[in-house]
């Protein structure tokens, strides 16, 4: 698909890590030169490892402005993974050091913020700003969640970045949660109900 990719002062959105038990919510936002085109810009889930690692460097040096940002466990917990989600988009964009003409968000809601914007479903394979963002976003969150796992290896939070695979389910019935799973979430809170009643 041919991605779209705007004026200059377009900024895109993208979040990853919604949907796993652990670890923070992230989100990017990019602004890029229509100018200076980056190949092979696409849906982070669609690309490998390496080359979403290898895309990220070049974005970093070649967009206009981009930040990266989170919101925490404890926020997610507190908020709802909704609004927390929308406090790390906000802050993404409050980061970027430059006002953007325009705003687009992947997916089907704009968090309330002082820009003219507009939510683009499946936006990370149609708009390249939201590509990138993407990039950005699971890039950083994987990195993080790298890191976790060697602080807390019987997780296997490298293998399955807090997603609630067979491996996670197991590893959180046998050891518990850790300071970076997501209490609100069923299938923790669920494992935390259960210790108590022992």
């Amino acid at each position: 698909m041919k991605l779209h990719w705007g004026p200059l002062g377009l900024c895109g959105v993208d979040e990853a890590g919604r949907g796993p038990l652990a670890g923070p919510v992230v989100a990017a936002a990019v602004m890029l030169d229509p100018e200076r085109r980056i190949d092979g810009l696409r849906d982070s889930k669609k690309l490998s490892p390496a080359a979403r690692e290898r895309l990220a460097g070049v974005i970093q040096r070649d967009a206009v402005a981009w930040c990266v940002a989170e919101a925490s466990v404890e926020e997610i917990d507190t908020l709802n993974i909704l609004q927390a989600t929308l406090l790390a988009m906000r802050r993404a964009v409050a980061g970027l050091g430059r006002s953007p003409g325009e705003v687009w968000v992947d997916g089907n809601r704009c968090p309330e913020w002082p820009w003219r914007s507009q939510a683009v479903v499946k936006g990370d394979d149609k708009v390249a700003s939201i590509a990138a963002a993407s990039i950005l976003a699971k890039t950083a969150r994987d990195r993080f969640m790298r890191h976790l796992h060697e602080a807390h290896p019987e997780y296997g939070f490298a293998q399955h970045m807090g997603y609630g695979t067979a491996q996670h389910l197991d590893a959180l019935k046998a050891y518990g949660a850790c300071p970076q799973h997501r209490r609100t979430f069923a299938p923790v809170k669920r494992v935390l109900d259960q210790s108590r009643l022992f």
